[in-house]
């Protein structure tokens, strides 16, 4: 082999080193295990999530919101990234307690408008394992996640109006859908919410539905409760076919109602509005059901 040629071998045998070096050192890597790895380095506006692989996202703020309620904000890979979640849907938290892998499934109270992060609303109970592992969690801590999971699918202007029905934590995925309607001026739909609780602490996101029933003409929101104040200008007691009948939007064609709380009020809410005339909830919501349960 020729001098001249010996050099040009070792450039292309070089050229081609550092080429394989810097496509290992600059291609995103995605975890293949199931208990999940980092999010994917994206560029652009593209969803992190993972419909099975779990996914690692760092918690980077904790407000509490009340006694035993916290807004957890966890960091998206890049500043610019979305989780990439449909309205309507939820994501699965995924975490190993004593040993054993524990998962719960929650909505996000932010949307894709929100970049490069996404915030959960959580109230922790005695016996939630996730809800208190989120408590216990500190800043700089990682949470497994995957989605998106459900059934329901919001879509702009789907039906004239909709009535929703939430006790407790259940008005997170409500949350989520108000947001993304009054986010959007070409979407006219019109949203009555019951909102049902123990005592006026328990009231999760009041500050912000007060704050949208202030503004806008298409969102009404009327609280519920079980231990009110002295001074108090809402329900008193359980959900009744009664404040059904008056806060919720009449059936017909063009309406949806969504429940979400616990098991017995939503079981008793769908006796009550097959009473007033809706199509009862089905054991399994189909997102063309009238009366959809998360």
């Amino acid at each position: 082999m020729s001098s001249s040629q010996s050099d040009t071998l070792t450039y292309v045998l070089g050229a081609l080193l550092a080429a394989g070096i810097a496509y290992f050192m600059l291609s995103p890597t995605r975890d293949k295990s199931s208990a999940g790895g980092s999010a994917e380095k994206l560029s652009g506006a593209e969803a992190v999530l993972h419909a099975t692989d779990y996914r690692k996202f760092k918690l980077v703020k904790k407000t509490q919101v009340s006694p035993n309620t916290a807004r957890y904000r966890f960091e998206l890979p890049v500043p610019h990234a979305v989780l990439g979640l449909p309205i309507g849907r939820h994501i699965q938290l995924m975490a190993i307690v004593d040993g054993k892998e524990v998962a719960r499934s929650y909505t996000p109270t932010s949307t894709d408008n929100d970049k490069g992060f996404f915030e959960l609303v959580v109230k922790t109970y005695p016996t939630g394992v996730i809800s208190s592992h989120l408590s216990r969690m500190s800043i700089g801590d990682t949470i497994n996640v995957r989605g998106p999971r459900g059934a329901f699918a919001y879509t702009p202007n789907m039906v004239r109006a909709i009535g929703m029905v939430a006790g407790g934590t259940g008005i997170t995925p409500m949350y989520q859908i108000i947001q993304h309607i009054l986010d959007n001026p070409d979407d006219t739909t019109h949203v009555s919410v019951l909102f049902a609780n123990v005592n006026e602490d328990d009231i999760l996101l009041r500050e912000e539905l007060d704050k949208w029933a202030a503004k806008h003409e298409n969102f009404e929101v009327h609280y519920v409760l079980n231990n009110p104040p002295e001074e108090w200008n809402g329900s008193v007691g359980f959900v009744t076919k009664d404040m059904l009948q008056k806060h919720m939007p009449p059936p017909a064609n063009d309406t949806k109602i969504l429940l979400c709380g616990p098991p017995p009020m939503v079981k008793a809410m769908g006796g009550c509005l097959g009473e007033l005339g809706y199509v009862p909830p089905n054991i399994i919501s189909k997102p063309v059901d009238q009366v959809f349960k998360f």
